[in-house]
């Protein structure tokens, strides 16, 4: 791991460990934008996903396991990727029930909320960095390409090495056909 991604990473996660444990610990503050959230997307997320609870104390607690879980996985380097797909995906309905800036009419809340809306945007854009972040390594569709190319060689390859083995075949009988044609004759 390079020396920016060794510190990037943590600095990155930070915020989503410190504000889940935060969450974790004391669920109420944000009950009020889960109450929101669950009340605007509830029945879409029971028929998609009917075991998932719909107490807005519950989904407080559940995002702030994905921040915390995914946090420290990102931070020390493990499934970086998923880490920071699972850390946006939790950002999201954070960001959209906890700072509806356009609902509020006070200017300076509406600017308060809008800067911590704007933050999180931020946070959500390195996070789609660190979600494509190969390290270097090829990533997945550079890999399926290459598997498809390989395959398409080894086809190719394959029914060479057959043609010239069905040639070499037909030559050897028709060489054995002459050679008993040959002994045939009088």
């Amino acid at each position: 791991m390079s020396l920016v991604r060794m510190i990037a990473r943590p600095m990155l996660a930070t915020i989503f460990v410190v504000q889940g444990a935060q969450r974790l610990r004391d669920p109420e503050p944000g009950v009020a934008a889960a109450t929101t959230f669950a009340d605007r997307f509830g029945p879409t997320l029971q028929k998609s996903a009917p075991q998932l609870p719909t107490d807005p104390k519950a989904l407080v607690r559940i995002n702030a396991g994905v921040q915390i879980g995914a946090g420290l996985a990102l931070a020390t380097g493990r499934f970086p990727r998923l880490a920071s797909v699972a850390l946006l995906a939790s950002l999201v309905p954070t960001t959209w029930a906890g700072h509806p800036f356009w609902t509020v009419e006070d200017p300076a809340q509406r600017n308060t909320q809008r800067i911590q809306a704007m933050k999180n945007v931020g946070l959500a854009g390195g996070l789609l960095l660190a979600s494509v972040d190969t390290e270097g390594k090829p990533g997945l569709s550079w890999r399926a390409r290459r598997a498809a190319k390989d395959a398409k060689r080894a086809t190719k390859t394959a029914k060479r090495e057959a043609r010239l083995a069905a040639r070499a075949t037909a030559g050897q009988a028709k060489a054995g056909l002459r050679s008993v044609q040959h002994r045939a004759k009088p």
